[in-house]
């Protein structure tokens, strides 16, 4: 039994997860944790969820084979090994949803479209630049202005019936826009609709330029589970004919941990292979 550590460092949470893997090399998720930074060293909560993590599981350090760290996470001096968010995230897309031709990844501070085959290989990416007004930041900050919970913007958006596009792609810009939505009268709603509508046009530019054809798209990262962007996704892929059914999963949030411990699992095989043949 080999038993695994992911952990994705990101701008605006830690997210943590323990696999353990059977003689054939079979996956089972044993614990999981997130928590938001809110200006905490992201170090001291990498250390939290591992010991979060082996605590759920009934483990202890000398059960784990393997730490694997993605995203912002290359500096964690506990960890075996570091492995790049791209491929993370289209790994642990594909273990959540194994229909997954693409993956969505919309952090706090940028987004991304990755182009994936069935074993969650990177076949191609696009990503957003980070002053875009098309992040997990720039949406918080705009939920602060208008007195919005985070938990109720999407269900606040999917109730506009008038929706105003925020034009701007530079996130400053675009805050001054919704400032002028709010003296104008518009709607906290349709304000709302209008930025993820303006957030969905460019994902879906961003699934185009990939080379995504059809298939399923699955949303991950911070925003994954925003039900009103999820929604308007669905709207500009239509808009835009684009052949691609945009998803999300309860676990969205984990892809990038979940990749580093599968990726992390099979690094650990592939060097016990190698120290046998030189043992040989």
């Amino acid at each position: 039994m080999i038993h695994t550590i992911g952990i994705d460092i990101g701008s605006g949470a830690v997210k943590s997860v323990l696999f353990s893997f059977d003689e054939e090399g079979k996956p089972t998720w044993l614990a999981k944790r997130c928590e938001r930074i809110r200006r905490r060293d992201p170090m001291t909560l990498a250390a939290e969820g591992r010991d979060a993590v082996l605590a759920d599981a009934a483990l202890s350090a000398d059960d784990i084979d393997y730490i694997a760290t993605t995203g912002e996470g290359e500096n964690v001096k506990f960890a075996t090994g570091h492995f790049y968010s791209m491929t993370t995230h289209a790994r642990g897309g594909v273990f959540l949803n194994p229909d997954a031709r693409a993956v969505v990844d919309i952090g706090a501070l940028n987004g991304r479209a990755i182009a994936i085959d069935e074993r969650g290989k990177v076949l191609s990416y696009k990503m957003t630049s980070q002053c875009a007004s098309g992040s997990g930041q720039f949406l918080e900050n705009i939920a602060r202005y208008l007195g919005v919970a985070l938990d109720e913007i999407g269900t606040m958006s999917r109730t506009s019936t008038n929706p105003e596009k925020v034009s701007s792609i530079c996130a400053v810009l675009a805050e001054t826009d919704v400032i002028n939505m709010v003296s104008r009268g518009i709607a906290t709603p349709d304000i709302l609709k209008g930025i993820h509508l303006s957030m969905a046009s460019r994902i879906v530019k961003l699934l185009k330029v990939t080379g995504v054809k059809g298939g399923t798209a699955l949303l991950t990262g911070g925003l994954a589970l925003d039900s009103g962007l999820l929604a308007a996704i669905g709207e500009e892929m239509v808009n835009e004919k684009v052949p691609v059914t945009a998803v999300s999963h309860a676990d969205s949030i984990h892809a990038g941990a979940i990749g580093a411990a599968l990726w992390g699992a099979y690094r650990h095989a592939r060097l016990n292979e190698l120290e046998t043949a030189v043992a040989a």
